[in-house]
This record gives structure tokens, C-alpha cells and sequence, in this order.
């Protein structure tokens, strides 16, 4: 006998925050374009290092919008899961943009070593400062939802990084005004560079996990067996699994063995409807399925899982 207490397949948790991620998409655009006047007009490495990555911020931002529209399709007989997956595929394409970036200003960075062309740090701070102020606004509007999904959260860590950068190449303004060290602009974006990198290794490993069907972070197994064996009438548990379709949509199934005399209409109804209810409390897992069988009929299954 299997039961799954939940069917709804609503609004991701990327796609709940949508007028945020448009919000932010609208400033980082914005600044891009001042930023990449600034850098031809001034010259600096560090001041169009820093627009590249805001640009692919933006880049990524619109993958998200565009990812929770189409995780918003219904499911169908094909796709039963719909196209939440869609989330995560955009996080990982996000992360790897972030990757490129990365190599291409630490590249370019390389090739000015030894060579400090002049830098017009009054149009270069200007725009770095600029930058710093959109980011900090950016930060702000999705601050309350950068834990609920994985794109929110990329682009979340992705302004921090923005902002970090701007403070990077405001220090090399600086640096350059007051004593006329021109390097100060290349050793600024070898740190952009390098800040971005560990972001992007971050959000790639967790969506590895999400792809590989990992078991969602600060959920214990053992735990959840302990509390299924706990219901009355449970004899045992075993064929455990749990994954996450996407940000904010886990998943849990188990097969669980009963005494036979449970396995009445009400009785099962009963143990199932306090096994969801164990579970979505408990563990924040609304979607879930049993499968419950007799005790005297447990030595024909064949386990697949502890």
C-alpha cells in the first residue's frame, strides 16, 4: 500500500521571488553600462574586471528568471516532476559563467604585469563607488530570500562578491591618487579575480548534491528512522530516500513495515496520516510516500536501501 500526502507542485522558491531577482536585474544592467564607460574612459583593468562580473550577475539573474518561469509549467505524464529541475540546471550554468569570467580578468591581469598604463582615477572611482552603492541596495532586496532557493542565493553571493570588488578597485583609486602606483589597478582585479572563484566553487558543489540526489543539507537519516519507528503499529523501516528536486522541494519515500493488523482502511490511514505529519514537523518534508507492508510479507521484499 502506497500513499503520498502531497501532490501540489507550486511555486518554486526561486519563482516566488521573482519581482526581487527583476529588481536586481534592473540595477546590475544599469550599472554595467556606467562601469563599462568608466573602464574605456579611464582605462582601468579593475574597473571593466569588475563590470564583468556584474555583467555575468546579470547573466545569471536572467537565467533564474527565466528558469522559475519554466519550472512554473505544469507536470505532465512525460515530465511527472514538471520542470522544477530547470532551477537547478540554471544555478549550474550560473556557476560555471562565474568560472569563465574568473580566468578570463586573472588572464588579462597576467599580461599587465610589468606594464602600468595610466588611469584616469577620478572617472575610475566615480564608477566604483557607484558600483558599491547598487550593490549594497541589491544585497538588501534579496537578503530575506537568498535561503530559500539556490538561484537566489547564487545571485545573492555573486553581489557580495560585486561588492567586494567595487571596494577593490575603490582602493586602487585611491592607492593610485595618492601616490601614482599604477599596479595598484592590475594587483585589484588579480583579487576580483580570485574572489569570485571560491563563490563559484560553492554553489557548483551544491548543485552537484541537488543533481546527484544527495541527502539535503541538516537532514540525519538514522533521525527520521527513529521517528518513523516511534509510530505506533511500525515495525520496521527500510528503502529510504531523500532528495531534492529543487530549492525548497524535498523529497522523501520509505518502505515501511507494519503489524499486520494495522493494515486495515482506518488503521493505515491512521499510521499514514501520522507518518506525514512526523515528517513534514519534523523535517520540513511535505512531499513524501510510504509504502506499507504487512510484517509477514517483509521477507519476500528485497531491500534496495538501509
Amino acid at each position: 500500500m502506497a500513499h503520498d500526502h502531497n501532490h501540489a507542485h507550486g511555486l518554486t522558491a526561486t519563482g516566488r521571488h521573482r519581482r526581487r531577482l527583476l529588481a536586481v536585474l534592473s540595477i546590475t544592467v544599469a550599472v554595467v553600462l556606467v562601469q563599462v564607460v568608466g573602464a574605456a574612459l579611464s582605462g582601468s583593468l579593475a574597473l571593466l574586471a569588475d563590470a564583468g562580473h556584474m555583467l555575468s550577475d546579470a547573466a545569471g539573474v536572467f537565467i533564474a528568471l527565466l528558469a522559475a518561469w519554466i519550472a512554473a509549467r505544469p507536470a505532465s505524464d512525460l515530465r511527472t516532476y514538471g520542470y522544477q529541475r530547470a532551477e537547478v540546471l540554471a544555478a549550474l550554468a550560473n556557476a560555471l559563467v562565474l568560472v569563465v569570467i574568473s580566468v578570463v580578468i586573472f588572464t588579462e591581469a597576467i599580461r599587465r604585469i610589468g606594464v602600468a598604463p595610466e588611469v584616469q582615477t577620478d572617472i575610475m572611482l566615480f564608477a566604483a563607488v557607484l558600483g558599491a552603492a547598487a550593490n549594497l541596495v541589491s544585497l538588501l532586496i534579496l537578503r530575506g530570500a537568498q535561503k530559500e532557493s539556490l538561484n537566489v542565493r547564487g545571485a545573492y553571493l555573486e553581489v557580495l562578491g560585486d561588492l567586494l570588488g567595487s571596494f577593490a578597485v575603490i582602493a586602487a583609486a585611491v592607492v593610485i591618487m595618492l601616490t601614482g602606483y599604477y599596479p595598484a589597478d592590475t594587483i585589484a582585479s588579480v583579487i576580483i579575480a580570485l574572489m569570485i572563484l571560491p563563490r563559484a566553487w560553492h554553489l557548483l558543489r551544491d548543485v552537484v548534491d541537488v543533481l546527484l540526489e544527495a541527502t539535503p543539507k541538516g537532514v540525519e537519516v538514522q533521525m527520521i528512522r527513529e521517528h518513523i519507528l516511534s509510530v505506533a503499529g511500525v515495525v520496521a523501516v527500510h528503502d529510504i530516500h531523500i532528495w531534492t528536486i529543487t530549492s525548497g522541494v524535498p523529497v522523501f519515500s520509505a518502505h515501511v513495515v507494519v503489524e499486520d493488523a494495522v493494515l486495515s482502511a482506518r488503521g493505515a490511514d491512521q499510521v499514514l496520516d501520522k507518518l506525514a505529519i512526523c515528517l513534514g514537523s519534523h523535517f520540513d518534508t511535505e512531499h513524501c510516500t510510504f509504502q506499507l507492508e504487512p510484517a509477514s510479507h517483509s521477507e519476500h521484499e528485497s531491500h534496495q536501501h538501509a
